[in-house]
């Protein structure tokens, strides 16, 4: 029987939260230890632990068939592969710092700067995009230290809290891109391990929307009904339950996390009370 090969970033900022991806699916991979490859019991899946640099171009070469890799590395890899899904965890900002103190008006104030980054083929095509002529100078590692090292005057790289360039006296002036894990594949999958990949994402689909909703249950008088309904984003619409008490009743559903607490205080208002919150598992569509 044909096997997908995914792979995922060895050691690094998405790992913890690609595996925890694949174990939420149902999946249970054998333990890898230190090898680089770890079959799934119970599921037609193989995962590879390779370099987060090394993964596009290996799917889009059909080394392996799909991959979860940063979408940073992807565009700066240029690898010929198709993004699937974004799966909203390892988000991040490639983004342009300089040092405290220099003067910076407009994008227009790095002409003639000296930029190093680890993300050379992003940051070329941003400052064409943006029509500012610059030197780029290629380095890995630390960037963040390379204006204390005289290695330019300027610096693009990955920035998450922010904390890093403030350490070091930097400060983020141009947002390049925002990034994300994504979900890629080859573009020439066999029927097969396309049927596959379909299995796959609809597990990942049903995962991804489970952390973004809430389930809740509240009970409301019988007059309020209608207003609640109206206010309720579910699915479809609530489960309405009598309750023991005349003339009041139960009211079950779904809501959406980012709507979740302006949700709340609206149904509150109209005569909501005993509101409670659960987690959500798995959302099947």
């Amino acid at each position: 029987m044909s096997l997908l090969r995914l792979a995922i970033q060895k050691s690094g900022r998405l790992t913890d939260a690609s595996r925890a991806l694949i174990s939420e699916c149902g999946i249970e991979l054998e333990q890898a230890g230190a090898k680089l490859r770890a079959p799934a019991f119970n599921f037609p899946l193989e995962v590879l632990f390779l370099r987060d640099d090394d993964a596009p171009g290996y799917c889009g070469d059909g080394v392996v068939d799909a991959a979860i890799v940063g979408r940073n590395v992807l565009m700066e890899r240029g690898a010929d592969a198709k993004v699937i899904r974004e799966l909203g965890f390892g988000r991040c900002r490639l983004s342009i710092a300089v040092p405290k103190g220099f003067s910076y008006s407009s994008v227009a104030s790095l002409n003639g700067l000296n930029i190093a980054t680890s993300y050379p083929r992003i940051l070329g095509e941003f400052l064409q995009r943006v029509g500012v002529r610059a030197s780029i100078h290629e380095i890995s590692g630390s960037v963040e230290v390379a204006p204390s090292l005289g290695l330019g005057e300027a610096i693009c790289d990955l920035v998450s809290s922010g904390s890093t360039l403030l350490g070091n006296g930097l400060v983020e002036v141009e947002t390049v891109m925002q990034s994300q894990a994504v979900l890629i594949c080859n573009q020439a999958l066999t029927a097969e391990k396309q049927a596959i990949l379909d299995r796959l994402v609809f597990r990942i689909d049903a995962v991804l929307r489970a952390r973004k909703t809430k389930y809740i249950t509240l009970n409301a008088p019988d007059e309020a009904i209608p207003e609640i309904v109206r206010l309720l984003p579910g699915l479809k619409s609530p489960s309405v339950l009598p309750l023991a008490m005349p003339g009041w009743s139960s009211l079950h559903t779904v809501v959406g996390e980012d709507d979740f607490w302006g949700l709340i205080e609206r149904l509150r208002a109209v005569g909501a009370e005993g509101i409670l919150v659960l987690p959500i598992e798995k959302v099947i569509q």
